[in-house]
């Protein structure tokens, strides 16, 4: 073989293997041809690029072998992304492929989320494309509404102070300043008098812990007398209650009933109206002892006879004295 020989086909080598390294850099296989080619358009491809990988529930089948713009006029301005899968596993034409972000600083990757729908997807058709919101798009989308909410306070805040700018004059600054001086003096009185209260508090803290010494003292007798009240049996006295007042019960109808000494003067008028006449007759006879004792006592050396009792000289005598 020939000298130039050798370098021709030594040069058609280095070619052939610097296409296919260049291929492979780029994700394409060329001694593994993809053996499925799908679709997909979106507005925007959030950073996708040639050779991301694509993946079916976690698995990498495949990466993106092209994306270009859409000719059409009516789409004008849509991107169509180009992928080509080396798996032979089978999902309907409803699958979605959705691009998502694989890390904070960057780099998207492209999932097909398999459906089973419908009918099954070959290659070369189109699949329906959604773009996963990133960290970023998901915080400005969180707090472009709070911005506008904080303009919008802003604007009020600005024309509230407008607003008070205006009605607070001269005037009526020196008159709310003059009240804000009246309230600190005010405070300024309030400390005071709490200071007085503490003094006061301090001087009767001895007398204050005698009388909760006291009270203290109170509640445990009370809870001793409660304890002896607890303890009494107060059945039985009760009962013997009961029979005490049976028996008074039973004396007063034996009053009533005229038994006994106490019945009988109770009911018997006879004995009443007796004991009225003896009590008088006593009476009497004390009274006559009293202004006429010589006819009790008597004395005669001679043999003189006393003189009887007379009721009527009785009252004489009582009379003349």
């Amino acid at each position: 073989m020939s000298k130039e020989l050798k370098t021709g086909v030594a040069a058609i080598i280095i070619l052939c293997l610097g296409y296919w390294g260049f291929n492979f850099l780029k994700g394409q296989n060329l001694l593994e041809p993809a053996s499925r080619v799908f679709y997909i358009e979106y507005d925007n491809i959030q950073g996708l690029n040639k050779a991301s990988t694509v993946s079916i529930n976690g698995l990498q089948v495949g990466k993106v072998s092209e994306i270009t713009f859409n000719t059409d006029t009516v789409k004008k301005g849509k991107l169509v992304v180009e992928i080509a899968l080396d798996n032979n596993f089978e999902f309907s034409k409803n699958s979605v492929a959705k691009i998502y972000s694989t890390s904070i600083i960057g780099g998207e990757s492209l999932a097909i989320i398999p459906s089973y729908d419908g009918e099954i997807a070959v290659s070369g058709d189109y699949l329906i494309g959604e773009v996963e919101s990133d960290i970023f798009t998901s915080v400005e989308k969180t707090l472009n509404p709070l911005k506008t909410k904080i303009e919008r306070v802003i604007i009020g805040a600005d024309s509230l102070l407008i607003a008070l700018n205006d009605v607070l004059d001269l005037e009526s600054r020196d008159s709310f300043k003059r009240t804000i001086l009246g309230l600190e003096s005010t405070v300024g009185s309030m400390t005071t008098s709490i200071e007085s209260f503490n003094n006061i508090v301090d001087a009767s803290k001895a007398d204050i812990d005698i009388t909760l010494q006291n009270t203290k003292r109170i509640t445990e007798n009370i809870s001793k007398v409660s304890d002896t009240l607890a303890s009494v049996d107060f059945g039985q006295t009760v009962r013997t209650l009961q029979i005490t007042l049976e028996n008074v019960n039973g004396l007063l109808v034996n009053i009533e009933n005229g038994q006994g000494s106490l019945g009988k003067l109770a009911t018997d008028n006879a004995m009443y109206e007796n004991l009225t006449n003896a009590s008088k007759e006593l009476e009497e006879l004390l009274k006559e002892m009293k202004l006429n004792p010589k006819r009790f006592v008597h004395f005669s050396l001679f043999g003189k006879k006393a003189k009887p009792y007379m009721k009527e000289e009785s009252k004489k005598d009582n009379s003349n004295e």
